[in-house]
């Protein structure tokens, strides 16, 4: 295993209208190998205040793979491909991963 002091790695949570844009959004960031992997979880429901009023919306997530130095880069893209005007896109440190699967990551989002 390796430790967070050995890798720049993260998980990125971004969230989108549905799972159609989603899966566009996803497809646009491995094929630029701003990311090496992602999930796509269906259907969440989400409740969150903007503008004022508290929403109850259903949205698709995406669990992003990817290293922190490419996490500008990723957010510039996301934001141009997503519907919303402040898209989620926020970033979680790997702590601890299995080696043989950090090393395809980070061999996946070489440019």
């Amino acid at each position: 295993m390796s430790k967070a002091s050995d890798i720049n790695e993260v998980i990125v949570f971004i969230t989108a209208s549905n799972e159609d844009e989603a899966a566009i959004i996803a497809k646009a960031i491995v094929e630029a190998k701003l990311a090496a992997c992602v999930n796509i979880v269906r259907s969440i429901r989400s409740i969150y205040l903007w503008q004022g009023t508290i929403e109850d919306e259903n949205e698709s997530l995406m669990i992003v793979k990817t290293r922190q130095e490419l996490f500008e880069t990723l957010s510039s893209r996301v934001k141009e491909l997503h519907s919303y005007d402040v898209p989620e896109i926020i970033a979680l440190p790997i702590i601890e991963g299995s080696e043989d699967y950090l090393k395809w990551l980070r061999d996946s989002t070489t440019q």
